[in-house]
């Protein structure tokens, strides 16, 4: 056997000794403890099986305009003149052909798999960090171009900006927003959660922008402008995407750190992936099974990205 294969050999079993006793180490200490494993109680979180009452929508008094019993069906017509149709079960019909129906009356049920909390605050985490993600980078972009910048008053409120939300601690940000900024604007939670965020996030976005673009050759916007291109153009068409081929990396490790970050909503009643964990929590008492796998599952989300991440970089450097 080659030596360079005897050297591979050696590390992947150095790697499972240390996986192994890691493990062993967990379950030493919960037995330490005599914690007892419930993983059976977390599936259902996830999707169960259950039973979901129809109502009519909210607009008005609604009249059954045909039951369909054969195919279980009931169409509804509202006052505006909108018609809705709904597939219940026959058995819990709750309404009879021609009669009249209010928003809280039940039209019927199905059974059927339906979403649990840890899904549900899964794509609360995925939606807020998204949207979080797009507002940081839209922020990030005009704050580092703006420290950059000659004026001294556009450079003047980025340097404020970029210095003050780096320099306090995000939870008290979103507090602020939410309790302070939010009561007087009259937002929600959902939207001052990823508005704390965004903001939060585009002040380090700047930075990274702005090194990336300090670090291309000077020389290189002399060449645009030489050419007849102002200050704009060059920028946009010569600079920037050489400085993105740069700033990939620290980007996405910042939007990796905004996901885990997202967390900390959870403070402002946001049903997100850690709120939802307390919940459930509450509920089992399994706590070491439900943060285990609410840990696993912001793992799928960052993983996710930093794969996507290399594959973009894979094919810039194609490119190159």
């Amino acid at each position: 056997m080659a030596p360079e294969a005897k050297k591979k050999i050696f590390w992947y079993s150095c790697l499972a000794l240390i996986l192994f006793l890691s493990g062993w180490g967990l379950s030493t200490m919960t037995s330490r403890i005599n914690y007892q494993w419930y993983w059976n109680r977390v599936p259902q979180y996830f999707f169960f099986t259950g039973v979901t009452e129809h109502f009519p929508a909210n607009k008005g008094v609604a009249r059954v305009k045909k039951i369909d019993a054969t195919h279980s069906s009931v169409e509804l017509e509202y006052e505006n003149g909108d018609v809705d149709h709904f597939k219940v079960l026959t058995d819990t019909l709750g309404v009879t052909d021609g009669g009249d129906v209010l928003e809280t009356d039940i039209i019927g049920s199905t059974t059927g798999l339906n979403r649990g909390i840890l899904i549900t605050g899964l794509l609360t985490t995925l939606e807020i960090s998204t949207y979080a993600s797009l507002l940081g980078l839209f922020i990030g972009l005009f704050a580092g171009l703006g420290r950059i910048s000659q004026n001294p008053m556009i450079k003047g409120l980025s340097t404020i900006y970029i210095e003050i939300i780096r320099g306090t601690p995000l939870l008290v940000q979103i507090f602020i927003f939410y309790f302070f900024i939010g009561s007087i604007m009259e937002f929600d939670r959902f939207f001052a959660g990823f508005m704390a965020l965004g903001i939060f996030a585009g002040a380090y976005v700047a930075e990274i922008i702005r090194a990336g673009i300090q670090s291309i050759n000077p020389g290189q916007m002399e060449a645009a402008r030489s050419v007849g291109m102002n200050y704009v153009q060059a920028m946009i068409f010569i600079i920037l995407p050489q400085a993105l081929k740069r700033i990939l990396p620290p980007l996405a490790g910042q939007f990796i750190s905004l996901i885990k970050d997202s967390s900390l909503v959870s403070v402002i009643a946001i049903t997100d992936l850690t709120k939802a964990g307390r919940e459930v929590i509450t509920s089992t008492f399994a706590t070491f099974e439900i943060w285990f796998t609410v840990a696993g599952m912001y793992l799928v989300l960052t993983f996710s990205l930093s794969m996507l991440v290399r594959y973009i970089e894979r094919r810039f450097s194609i490119s190159d």
